[in-house]
Protein backbone atom coordinates (compact mmCIF):
# COMPACT_ATOMS: atom_id res chain seq x y z
CA UNK A 1 0.00 0.00 0.00
CA UNK A 2 0.90 3.13 -1.16
CA UNK A 3 1.62 5.98 2.27
CA UNK A 4 -0.60 8.95 2.68
CA UNK A 5 -0.03 12.35 3.89
CA UNK A 6 -2.74 11.79 6.45
CA UNK A 7 -2.67 15.58 8.52
CA UNK A 8 -0.92 18.86 9.28
CA UNK A 9 -0.15 21.41 11.92
CA UNK A 10 0.20 25.18 12.01
CA UNK A 11 1.20 27.09 14.83
CA UNK A 12 1.63 31.18 15.01
CA UNK A 13 5.16 32.06 16.57
CA UNK A 14 5.91 35.34 17.36
CA UNK A 15 9.57 36.59 18.54
CA UNK A 16 9.44 39.77 20.90
CA UNK A 17 12.19 40.75 18.51
CA UNK A 18 10.22 45.21 18.36
CA UNK A 19 11.90 45.30 21.81
CA UNK A 20 15.52 45.66 20.99
CA UNK A 21 15.05 47.37 17.62
CA UNK A 22 16.20 44.06 15.62
CA UNK A 23 14.81 44.37 12.19
CA UNK A 24 14.17 48.22 11.91
CA UNK A 25 13.85 49.96 8.91
CA UNK A 26 12.53 53.14 7.32
CA UNK A 27 9.30 50.97 6.17
CA UNK A 28 9.39 48.65 9.02
CA UNK A 29 9.88 50.34 11.90
CA UNK A 30 8.07 48.16 15.11
CA UNK A 31 8.88 44.09 13.81
CA UNK A 32 8.21 40.93 16.05
CA UNK A 33 10.07 38.81 13.78
CA UNK A 34 7.42 35.63 13.39
CA UNK A 35 6.96 32.32 12.06
CA UNK A 36 3.89 30.80 9.97
CA UNK A 37 5.31 26.88 10.69
CA UNK A 38 3.52 24.06 9.42
CA UNK A 39 4.19 20.57 9.54
CA UNK A 40 3.33 18.13 7.42
CA UNK A 41 2.50 14.10 7.93
CA UNK A 42 2.20 10.88 6.33
CA UNK A 43 1.35 7.69 7.65
CA UNK A 44 4.74 5.92 7.03
CA UNK A 45 6.13 8.63 9.65
CA UNK A 46 7.96 11.01 7.18
CA UNK A 47 7.47 14.30 8.46
CA UNK A 48 8.17 17.75 6.33
CA UNK A 49 8.33 21.16 8.69
CA UNK A 50 8.14 24.13 6.73
CA UNK A 51 7.44 27.84 7.28
CA UNK A 52 7.16 31.46 5.73
CA UNK A 53 8.45 34.66 7.40
CA UNK A 54 6.04 37.73 8.19
CA UNK A 55 6.73 40.67 11.08
CA UNK A 56 4.12 39.99 13.48
CA UNK A 57 0.21 41.26 13.23
CA UNK A 58 -1.31 39.56 10.27
CA UNK A 59 0.61 35.74 10.74
CA UNK A 60 -2.92 34.21 11.68
CA UNK A 61 -3.79 35.05 8.46
CA UNK A 62 -1.00 33.35 6.45
CA UNK A 63 -1.43 30.57 9.14
CA UNK A 64 -5.13 29.92 7.58
CA UNK A 65 -4.13 30.23 3.78
CA UNK A 66 -1.29 27.46 4.76
CA UNK A 67 -4.49 25.35 6.33
CA UNK A 68 -6.15 25.69 3.43
CA UNK A 69 -3.28 24.67 0.73
CA UNK A 70 -2.26 21.85 3.24
CA UNK A 71 -5.56 20.52 2.49
CA UNK A 72 -4.75 19.76 -0.80
CA UNK A 73 -1.81 17.32 0.08
CA UNK A 74 -4.11 14.98 2.44
CA UNK A 75 -4.66 11.70 1.11
CA UNK A 76 -1.55 11.88 -2.16
CA UNK A 77 1.33 9.58 -1.84
CA UNK A 78 4.31 10.95 -0.96
CA UNK A 79 6.51 9.53 -3.08
CA UNK A 80 4.11 10.47 -6.13
CA UNK A 81 4.80 14.17 -5.50
CA UNK A 82 8.28 13.70 -5.16
CA UNK A 83 8.90 11.95 -8.62
CA UNK A 84 7.74 15.46 -10.21
CA UNK A 85 7.97 18.38 -7.67
CA UNK A 86 7.24 20.92 -10.06
CA UNK A 87 3.74 18.58 -10.98
CA UNK A 88 2.97 18.68 -7.34
CA UNK A 89 4.03 22.37 -7.21
CA UNK A 90 1.12 22.94 -9.96
CA UNK A 91 -1.47 21.11 -8.65
CA UNK A 92 -1.17 22.91 -4.90
CA UNK A 93 -0.74 25.66 -6.48
CA UNK A 94 -3.89 25.04 -8.66
CA UNK A 95 -7.18 25.62 -6.39
CA UNK A 96 -9.12 28.05 -8.43
CA UNK A 97 -10.50 29.71 -5.50
CA UNK A 98 -7.40 30.03 -3.64
CA UNK A 99 -5.89 31.39 -6.82
CA UNK A 100 -8.67 33.49 -7.26
CA UNK A 101 -7.63 35.92 -3.96
CA UNK A 102 -3.78 35.87 -4.89
CA UNK A 103 -3.56 34.74 -7.91
CA UNK A 104 -0.01 33.71 -7.20
CA UNK A 105 0.73 36.83 -5.17
CA UNK A 106 0.09 38.12 -1.44
CA UNK A 107 -0.93 35.82 1.87
CA UNK A 108 -1.57 33.16 -0.43
CA UNK A 109 1.78 32.84 -2.52
CA UNK A 110 3.67 33.02 0.73
CA UNK A 111 1.86 30.45 2.29
CA UNK A 112 2.35 28.23 -0.40
CA UNK A 113 5.68 28.63 0.15
CA UNK A 114 5.61 27.35 3.52
CA UNK A 115 3.83 24.19 2.32
CA UNK A 116 5.84 23.58 -0.25
CA UNK A 117 8.92 23.55 1.44
CA UNK A 118 7.30 21.59 4.23
CA UNK A 119 6.42 19.18 0.87
CA UNK A 120 10.74 19.33 -0.21
CA UNK A 121 11.66 18.99 3.59
CA UNK A 122 9.31 15.83 3.97
CA UNK A 123 11.33 14.53 0.36
CA UNK A 124 14.74 15.71 1.48
CA UNK A 125 14.08 13.51 4.71
CA UNK A 126 13.21 10.43 3.07
CA UNK A 127 16.08 10.20 1.19
CA UNK A 128 17.96 10.81 4.39
CA UNK A 129 19.92 13.78 2.76
CA UNK A 130 20.08 17.73 3.56
CA UNK A 131 17.65 19.74 1.12
CA UNK A 132 20.52 20.86 -1.13
CA UNK A 133 21.91 17.90 -1.53
CA UNK A 134 18.78 15.95 -2.50
CA UNK A 135 18.80 18.74 -5.54
CA UNK A 136 22.61 19.03 -6.65
CA UNK A 137 22.27 15.16 -6.36
CA UNK A 138 19.24 14.94 -9.15
CA UNK A 139 20.11 14.41 -12.68
CA UNK A 140 19.52 17.47 -15.25
CA UNK A 141 15.97 15.89 -16.09
CA UNK A 142 14.81 15.53 -12.54
CA UNK A 143 15.91 18.85 -11.26
CA UNK A 144 14.15 20.43 -14.88
CA UNK A 145 11.11 18.07 -13.56
CA UNK A 146 11.05 19.79 -10.07
CA UNK A 147 11.13 23.28 -11.36
CA UNK A 148 7.91 25.62 -11.93
CA UNK A 149 8.01 26.75 -15.67
CA UNK A 150 4.55 27.79 -16.09
CA UNK A 151 5.18 31.60 -17.60
CA UNK A 152 8.67 31.87 -17.89
CA UNK A 153 9.41 30.06 -20.75
CA UNK A 154 9.43 33.32 -22.88
CA UNK A 155 12.86 33.64 -21.06
CA UNK A 156 13.76 30.36 -20.05
CA UNK A 157 12.38 26.97 -21.88
CA UNK A 158 12.94 23.70 -20.21
CA UNK A 159 15.17 23.01 -23.23
CA UNK A 160 17.31 25.71 -22.23
CA UNK A 161 17.16 24.92 -18.86
CA UNK A 162 18.19 21.07 -19.23
CA UNK A 163 21.75 22.13 -21.56
CA UNK A 164 22.08 24.97 -18.91
CA UNK A 165 22.29 22.27 -15.78
CA UNK A 166 23.94 19.66 -18.27
CA UNK A 167 26.82 22.38 -18.93
CA UNK A 168 27.64 22.39 -14.77
CA UNK A 169 27.13 18.65 -14.41
CA UNK A 170 30.86 17.22 -14.96
CA UNK A 171 31.99 19.46 -12.37
CA UNK A 172 29.68 19.47 -9.65
CA UNK A 173 31.53 17.70 -7.61
CA UNK A 174 35.08 19.33 -7.58
CA UNK A 175 32.41 22.37 -6.77
CA UNK A 176 30.91 20.54 -4.29
CA UNK A 177 34.46 19.38 -2.30
CA UNK A 178 35.65 23.18 -2.45
CA UNK A 179 32.33 24.99 -1.11
CA UNK A 180 32.33 22.06 1.90
CA UNK A 181 35.78 22.90 2.48
CA UNK A 182 35.95 26.65 2.40
CA UNK A 183 32.37 28.08 3.15
CA UNK A 184 30.17 30.06 1.67
CA UNK A 185 30.55 33.90 1.44
CA UNK A 186 27.98 35.90 3.73
CA UNK A 187 27.23 39.18 4.34
CA UNK A 188 26.05 40.84 7.72
CA UNK A 189 23.07 43.15 8.32
CA UNK A 190 23.13 43.14 11.85
CA UNK A 191 24.74 45.79 12.54
CA UNK A 192 23.04 48.09 10.12
CA UNK A 193 19.57 48.03 11.55
CA UNK A 194 17.85 51.79 11.71
CA UNK A 195 16.84 51.51 15.54
CA UNK A 196 20.26 51.00 16.99
CA UNK A 197 22.15 53.75 18.45
CA UNK A 198 25.70 54.81 16.70
CA UNK A 199 27.81 53.36 19.42
CA UNK A 200 25.71 50.48 18.58
CA UNK A 201 26.39 49.96 15.56
CA UNK A 202 30.39 50.58 15.82
CA UNK A 203 30.39 48.17 18.35
CA UNK A 204 28.65 45.30 16.32
CA UNK A 205 30.33 46.84 13.05
CA UNK A 206 33.65 45.76 14.82
CA UNK A 207 32.77 42.47 16.14
CA UNK A 208 31.34 41.71 12.54
CA UNK A 209 34.79 42.61 10.70
CA UNK A 210 36.87 40.23 13.68
CA UNK A 211 34.61 37.60 12.79
CA UNK A 212 35.73 37.81 9.69
CA UNK A 213 33.45 39.35 7.50
CA UNK A 214 33.86 41.70 4.56
CA UNK A 215 30.74 42.47 3.11
CA UNK A 216 28.32 44.65 5.40
CA UNK A 217 25.13 46.05 4.49
CA UNK A 218 22.78 49.41 6.50
CA UNK A 219 19.48 49.98 6.49
CA UNK A 220 18.82 54.07 4.92
CA UNK A 221 15.62 56.14 3.81
CA UNK A 222 14.68 57.72 7.63
CA UNK A 223 16.86 60.91 7.39
CA UNK A 224 19.87 61.24 4.91
CA UNK A 225 21.86 63.19 6.98
CA UNK A 226 21.99 60.50 9.80
CA UNK A 227 22.40 58.02 7.26
CA UNK A 228 25.61 59.19 6.11
CA UNK A 229 26.97 59.62 9.30
CA UNK A 230 26.22 55.93 10.42
CA UNK A 231 27.38 54.82 6.83
CA UNK A 232 30.73 57.02 7.59
CA UNK A 233 31.30 54.81 10.94
CA UNK A 234 30.62 51.97 9.42
CA UNK A 235 33.19 53.02 6.78
CA UNK A 236 35.92 54.05 9.27
CA UNK A 237 35.74 50.63 10.82
CA UNK A 238 35.57 48.29 7.82
CA UNK A 239 38.35 50.32 6.01
CA UNK A 240 40.83 50.31 8.94
CA UNK A 241 43.46 47.85 9.16
CA UNK A 242 43.39 47.70 13.19
CA UNK A 243 39.87 45.83 13.51
CA UNK A 244 41.06 42.97 11.09
CA UNK A 245 41.06 39.55 12.79
CA UNK A 246 44.69 38.83 14.05
CA UNK A 247 47.16 37.76 10.78
CA UNK A 248 44.85 39.07 8.67
CA UNK A 249 45.64 41.90 5.73
CA UNK A 250 41.81 42.22 4.47
CA UNK A 251 41.80 41.30 0.83
CA UNK A 252 42.65 42.98 -2.57
CA UNK A 253 39.76 45.49 -3.25
CA UNK A 254 40.69 44.69 -7.52
CA UNK A 255 40.23 41.25 -7.58
CA UNK A 256 37.76 39.67 -9.62
CA UNK A 257 35.47 38.53 -6.68
CA UNK A 258 35.46 42.62 -5.79
CA UNK A 259 35.32 44.22 -8.47
CA UNK A 260 33.05 46.88 -9.34
CA UNK A 261 31.93 46.82 -5.43
CA UNK A 262 33.56 50.14 -4.39
CA UNK A 263 35.38 47.92 -1.76
CA UNK A 264 37.61 50.30 0.48
CA UNK A 265 41.39 49.83 1.04
CA UNK A 266 40.96 46.40 3.42
CA UNK A 267 38.57 44.79 0.47
CA UNK A 268 35.53 45.73 2.64
CA UNK A 269 32.24 45.91 0.54
CA UNK A 270 29.24 48.44 1.94
CA UNK A 271 25.48 47.93 0.84
CA UNK A 272 22.33 50.03 1.45
CA UNK A 273 18.61 48.76 1.49
CA UNK A 274 15.99 50.97 1.75
CA UNK A 275 13.08 49.00 1.78
CA UNK A 276 10.79 50.24 -0.67
CA UNK A 277 10.46 53.63 1.19
CA UNK A 278 10.80 55.92 -2.32
CA UNK A 279 8.86 57.38 -5.07
CA UNK A 280 11.66 56.82 -8.01
CA UNK A 281 12.61 60.20 -9.07
CA UNK A 282 13.33 60.44 -4.72
CA UNK A 283 15.32 56.87 -4.67
CA UNK A 284 17.91 58.53 -7.46
CA UNK A 285 18.38 61.93 -5.51
CA UNK A 286 18.63 60.60 -1.68
CA UNK A 287 20.80 57.59 -3.21
CA UNK A 288 23.62 60.24 -4.98
CA UNK A 289 23.94 61.77 -1.74
CA UNK A 290 25.20 58.88 -0.36
CA UNK A 291 27.40 58.47 -2.49
CA UNK A 292 30.59 59.22 0.05
CA UNK A 293 29.45 56.00 1.20
CA UNK A 294 30.99 54.14 -1.73
CA UNK A 295 27.69 51.47 -1.83
CA UNK A 296 27.63 48.67 -3.66
CA UNK A 297 24.36 49.00 -4.35
CA UNK A 298 21.04 50.16 -3.02
CA UNK A 299 18.44 47.15 -2.47
CA UNK A 300 14.73 47.95 -2.63
CA UNK A 301 15.08 51.49 -4.03
CA UNK A 302 11.18 51.87 -4.35
CA UNK A 303 8.08 49.46 -5.07
CA UNK A 304 8.99 45.68 -5.23
CA UNK A 305 6.87 45.72 -8.38
CA UNK A 306 7.84 48.15 -10.53
CA UNK A 307 9.93 46.82 -12.93
CA UNK A 308 10.20 50.00 -15.01
CA UNK A 309 11.21 52.34 -11.69
CA UNK A 310 14.07 49.93 -11.04
CA UNK A 311 15.54 49.92 -14.21
CA UNK A 312 14.86 53.93 -14.41
CA UNK A 313 16.94 54.38 -10.78
CA UNK A 314 19.90 51.61 -12.16
CA UNK A 315 20.49 53.59 -15.59
CA UNK A 316 20.57 56.86 -13.24
CA UNK A 317 23.21 55.58 -10.63
CA UNK A 318 25.07 53.91 -13.05
CA UNK A 319 27.67 57.39 -13.35
CA UNK A 320 28.10 56.79 -9.61
CA UNK A 321 29.18 53.46 -9.63
CA UNK A 322 25.87 52.39 -7.93
CA UNK A 323 23.95 49.27 -8.55
CA UNK A 324 20.58 48.05 -7.85
CA UNK A 325 19.49 45.00 -5.80
CA UNK A 326 15.72 43.59 -5.57
CA UNK A 327 13.83 40.83 -4.93
CA UNK A 328 13.05 40.05 -1.04
CA UNK A 329 9.53 41.25 -1.18
CA UNK A 330 9.32 40.22 -5.75
CA UNK A 331 6.36 38.05 -5.04
CA UNK A 332 7.09 35.71 -7.93
CA UNK A 333 9.20 34.14 -10.85
CA UNK A 334 7.17 36.48 -13.32
CA UNK A 335 8.70 39.20 -11.68
CA UNK A 336 12.07 38.28 -11.69
CA UNK A 337 11.57 37.64 -15.28
CA UNK A 338 10.71 41.00 -15.55
CA UNK A 339 13.75 42.26 -13.89
CA UNK A 340 16.00 40.57 -15.46
CA UNK A 341 14.45 41.14 -19.08
CA UNK A 342 14.59 45.11 -18.57
CA UNK A 343 17.88 44.72 -17.24
CA UNK A 344 16.65 46.53 -13.93
CA UNK A 345 18.86 44.81 -11.62
CA UNK A 346 22.50 44.19 -10.81
CA UNK A 347 22.03 41.77 -7.60
CA UNK A 348 18.93 39.15 -7.82
CA UNK A 349 17.54 38.54 -4.06
CA UNK A 350 15.39 35.29 -4.07
CA UNK A 351 13.26 35.22 -0.88
CA UNK A 352 13.04 31.31 0.12
CA UNK A 353 9.53 31.72 1.29
CA UNK A 354 8.47 34.75 -0.35
CA UNK A 355 8.44 32.68 -3.54
CA UNK A 356 5.99 29.79 -2.96
CA UNK A 357 8.96 27.45 -2.03
CA UNK A 358 11.65 25.31 -3.64
CA UNK A 359 10.37 24.49 -6.68
CA UNK A 360 10.03 28.47 -7.61
CA UNK A 361 13.48 28.91 -6.25
CA UNK A 362 14.78 26.83 -8.97
CA UNK A 363 12.78 28.82 -11.45
CA UNK A 364 14.34 32.03 -10.72
CA UNK A 365 17.92 30.76 -10.12
CA UNK A 366 18.02 29.58 -13.68
CA UNK A 367 17.06 32.26 -15.15
CA UNK A 368 19.25 34.64 -13.05
CA UNK A 369 22.13 32.53 -13.96
CA UNK A 370 20.99 32.72 -18.02
CA UNK A 371 21.17 36.47 -17.84
CA UNK A 372 24.28 36.64 -15.81
CA UNK A 373 23.08 38.29 -12.50
CA UNK A 374 24.62 36.73 -9.37
CA UNK A 375 21.87 35.77 -6.85
CA UNK A 376 22.56 37.12 -3.15
CA UNK A 377 19.38 36.01 -1.46
CA UNK A 378 17.72 37.62 1.43
CA UNK A 379 18.06 36.06 5.02
CA UNK A 380 17.01 38.46 7.39
CA UNK A 381 14.44 37.02 9.34
CA UNK A 382 13.63 34.28 11.48
CA UNK A 383 14.37 31.09 9.68
CA UNK A 384 15.56 32.40 6.16
CA UNK A 385 19.06 31.77 6.91
CA UNK A 386 18.43 28.41 7.90
CA UNK A 387 16.55 28.26 4.36
CA UNK A 388 18.77 29.74 2.26
CA UNK A 389 22.40 28.25 2.48
CA UNK A 390 20.76 25.53 1.10
CA UNK A 391 19.43 27.58 -1.93
CA UNK A 392 22.97 29.17 -2.61
CA UNK A 393 24.77 26.15 -2.87
CA UNK A 394 22.19 24.47 -4.97
CA UNK A 395 22.67 27.67 -7.48
CA UNK A 396 26.49 27.21 -7.11
CA UNK A 397 27.22 23.36 -7.05
CA UNK A 398 24.04 22.53 -9.78
CA UNK A 399 23.07 25.85 -11.80
CA UNK A 400 25.78 29.51 -12.21
CA UNK A 401 28.35 27.52 -10.90
CA UNK A 402 29.91 30.35 -9.31
CA UNK A 403 30.11 32.11 -6.27
CA UNK A 404 32.87 34.58 -7.03
CA UNK A 405 30.29 37.68 -6.48
CA UNK A 406 28.04 36.19 -4.52
CA UNK A 407 27.08 36.60 -0.65
CA UNK A 408 24.46 35.77 1.09
CA UNK A 409 22.58 37.58 3.45
CA UNK A 410 24.08 36.49 7.24
CA UNK A 411 21.45 38.08 10.48
CA UNK A 412 22.18 36.74 13.95
CA UNK A 413 19.29 36.23 15.01
CA UNK A 414 16.91 33.33 16.70
CA UNK A 415 18.75 30.83 15.40
CA UNK A 416 18.43 28.92 18.44
CA UNK A 417 15.24 27.73 18.34
CA UNK A 418 15.92 25.44 15.87
CA UNK A 419 17.64 21.90 15.47
CA UNK A 420 19.50 22.10 13.07
CA UNK A 421 20.96 26.19 13.36
CA UNK A 422 22.59 27.62 10.57
CA UNK A 423 26.49 28.83 11.41
CA UNK A 424 29.12 30.92 10.34
CA UNK A 425 32.90 29.84 9.98
CA UNK A 426 35.81 31.79 10.99
CA UNK A 427 36.02 33.17 7.74
CA UNK A 428 32.78 35.00 7.61
CA UNK A 429 31.19 32.03 5.32
CA UNK A 430 28.80 30.00 6.16
CA UNK A 431 29.31 26.41 6.67
CA UNK A 432 27.70 23.71 4.94
CA UNK A 433 24.74 21.34 6.43
CA UNK A 434 25.72 18.03 6.86
CA UNK A 435 23.40 16.33 9.20
CA UNK A 436 21.23 14.10 7.05
CA UNK A 437 18.45 14.53 9.23
CA UNK A 438 18.22 17.98 8.87
CA UNK A 439 15.82 18.13 5.73
CA UNK A 440 15.60 21.69 4.85
CA UNK A 441 17.13 22.60 7.92
CA UNK A 442 13.80 24.67 9.64
CA UNK A 443 12.58 21.58 12.42
CA UNK A 444 11.73 24.33 15.32
CA UNK A 445 12.34 22.77 19.22
CA UNK A 446 8.85 22.40 20.58
CA UNK A 447 9.89 24.09 23.35
CA UNK A 448 10.49 27.41 21.41
CA UNK A 449 6.87 26.59 19.99
CA UNK A 450 5.27 25.98 23.12
CA UNK A 451 6.97 29.37 24.80
CA UNK A 452 6.25 31.56 21.50
CA UNK A 453 2.62 30.40 20.12
CA UNK A 454 1.14 33.54 19.61
CA UNK A 455 -1.52 34.07 21.92
CA UNK A 456 -0.99 31.51 24.16
CA UNK A 457 2.27 30.53 24.52
CA UNK A 458 4.37 31.17 27.91
CA UNK A 459 5.98 34.21 27.00
CA UNK A 460 2.68 35.84 25.67
CA UNK A 461 0.95 34.94 28.85
CA UNK A 462 3.67 36.55 30.80
CA UNK A 463 3.85 39.71 28.53
CA UNK A 464 0.27 40.30 29.40
CA UNK A 465 0.62 39.90 32.79
CA UNK A 466 2.76 43.54 32.49
CA UNK A 467 6.44 42.00 32.87
CA UNK A 468 6.95 42.58 28.60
Amino acid sequence: MPAKITHYEIHDVRFPTSLSGDGTDAMNTECDYSSAYVSLFADNGLVGHGMTFTIGRGNEIVCQAMAELSKRLIGKDPESLFSSMGAAWDYMCADPQLRWIGPEKGVVHIAAGAVNNALWDMFARSRNKPLWKLVVDMTPEELVSATAFRYITDALTKEEALAMLKAKEATKAAREAHVREVGYPAYVTSAGWLGYSDEKVARLTKEAVAAGFNHFKMKVGADAASDLRRGQIIRSIIDDPQYLPPGSKGRDPNSPALLGKNAGPTGAVLMIDANQVWDVPQAIEYVKSLEPIKPWFIEEPTAPDDILGHAAVRKALKPYGIGVATGEHAHNRMVFKQLLQAEAIDVCQIDSCRLAGVSEVLSVLLMAAKFGIPVCPHAGGVGLCEYVIHLSLIDYIAVSGTMERNVLEFVDHLHEHFLYPCSINSNGRYNVPSNPAEGYSIEMHKNSIAEYEWPNGSYWISAKGGSK
